[in-house]
């Protein structure tokens, strides 16, 4: 069976998982691509895959052909895919490691994407965000991300909450900044760190600001004000995994 109409139940269903609260509803989203449907498949998240009727397939999984038309309806991209999978949320565990990268309301899907392999490539399991931090399950995160979504854990808190009961558990506290107190290279290693990164154009948020036991910067040419929040994640965790 092809489906050919654009009125599909299923056609309709998988627009439906570009808008956040009908994939919390349903605790799906959709991937784009042999390369990320491979990555999903891989992890056991793939629940079912939509083709292209002409395009052969060797997932062992529900698999449903579709016509040129029904996939340039449902895929998001200029040039539609030729596969595209519906794949169930992943669970997330609290494995926290000794340094814990939190994200407060970091808006660019691209910059949570490069921070999501950046901490897979310095083996960091697990990254803290906010409820206002962009969704990690929206389109452009996930192909940011080159299928390291499904290799780490993602866990929305109140930071507050969170960040206070990590100094209980003897954790310190630090901001990222451009006017930090203590260069990255002079901090303290080995030991149990929480590391706050903001928001692209304010930083991270003053109630955050009041928690902290204190803020590091990256040492940077003079001429540069500043380094966008997903490359100075990327070097922190780098220093930090040396």
């Amino acid at each position: 069976m092809v489906i050919s109409s654009l009125s599909n139940e299923l056609v309709k269903d998988i627009v439906k998982l570009r808008d956040k609260k009908y994939r919390d509803l349903v605790n799906q989203f959709i991937v784009e691509g042999y390369h990320l449907v491979s990555e999903a498949y891989k992890s056991g998240l793939l629940v079912k895959l939509i083709k292209l009727e002409s395009i052969n397939s060797n997932f062992d999984i529900e698999t449903i052909d579709v016509t040129n038309e029904v996939m340039n309806k449902i895929s998001e991209l200029s040039n539609s895919s030729e596969y595209i999978g519906i794949c169930k949320y992943k669970d997330m565990i609290e494995d926290y490691d000794n340094n814990i990268l939190v994200l407060n309301n970091v808006q660019d899907p691209g910059n949570f994407g490069t921070i999501i392999r950046s901490a897979i490539g310095f083996n960091l399991s697990t990254i803290v965000v906010d409820c206002n931090t962009v969704d990690v399950y929206n389109s452009k995160v996930i192909r940011a991300t080159q299928g390291m979504i499904f290799n780490i854990n993602v866990i929305k808190k109140d930071l507050k909450l969170f960040c206070n009961d990590m100094k209980d558990n003897g954790y310190k506290i630090y901001s990222a900044s451009a006017n930090g107190n203590i260069l990255l290279k002079d901090m303290e290693k080995n030991k149990k760190s929480v590391i706050i990164m903001g928001n692209e154009g304010t930083g991270v948020e003053e109630y955050l600001l009041n928690i902290c036991d204190d803020s590091i910067k990256i040492n940077i040419n003079d001429k540069c004000e500043s380094l966008n929040v997903g490359v100075a994640a990327s070097i922190i965790l780098y220093e930090l995994s040396r």
